[in-house]
């Protein structure tokens, strides 16, 4: 089946569960951002799949942070570009597709994830919103895997999502795999993942490989408004 056949039919599925009302109303949280110019990445590109990982406590907080919030929010921009990077995803492999895992973070919860982890090594992971926060903060950064289009089941990449430690840093993958801590699979859907962000416009984060921001700190803060 053809790319263009792909797409076509997962975002003829998602249309006819909308319809069938399997989608829940956004959330207050939701209506919240999308009143603050956020933008649903389901409306820019329905095939993205979303699984928020802070709306479960299986994360590194152990935690739910996201109490009702099980959509993904960006920045216009954010969410164009990403669209752009599951386009060249489904040129290159038509059978995969992205998988967002955290995007737009209200400072709300940025100041909770951060008060779990004040004190600890893993508070050099968080961004202090003391400071400002971080790229999730202005909806301009996504925590994103690739999975299996079909069954969302998600690629080797290495490590889970959200591992803090330099296992799933990528200035050394090729060390990782000759000591055989990732596969040589993983190292390459590394690649492709880091390959069509890249390209969309999106910057890699040396520590997390799930990790890509739209813009530098230092722009965001001087042109764009942190999420409440």
């Amino acid at each position: 089946m053809k790319s263009e056949e792909w797409r076509k039919l997962i975002a003829s599925l998602a249309l006819a569960l909308v319809s069938m009302g399997c989608f829940a109303q956004p959330s207050a949280t939701a209506k919240r951002m999308a009143q603050q110019g956020l933008v649903d990445i389901l409306t820019v590109d329905s095939t993205i799949q979303v699984s928020l990982m802070y709306s479960r406590a299986d994360n590194f907080t152990g935690k739910v942070l996201y109490t009702d919030l099980r959509e993904a929010y960006l920045h216009p921009k954010a969410a164009t570009a990403l669209a752009k990077a599951q386009k060249a995803l489904r040129k290159l492999r038509p059978y995969l597709s992205l998988k967002i895992y955290d995007a737009t973070r209200p400072m709300s919860v940025q100041q909770k994830m951060w008060n779990t982890v004040a004190g600890t090594k893993q508070q050099n992971y968080v961004s202090n919103p003391r400071n400002g926060g971080g790229m999730h903060n202005y909806g301009l950064a996504v925590d994103i895997t690739l999975c299996e289009a079909v069954t969302g089941d998600t690629l080797d990449m290495g490590t889970k999502v959200d591992f803090l430690g330099s296992y799933a840093h990528i200035d050394n993958e090729a060390g990782l795999v000759s000591q055989h801590i990732i596969t040589p699979k993983a190292k390459e859907n590394r690649e492709l993942l880091r390959k069509v962000m890249t390209e969309a416009g999106f910057k890699p984060l040396r520590t997390e490989w799930w990790h890509f921001n739209l813009v530098s700190r230092a722009e965001a803060k001087a042109h764009y408004k942190a999420v409440k």
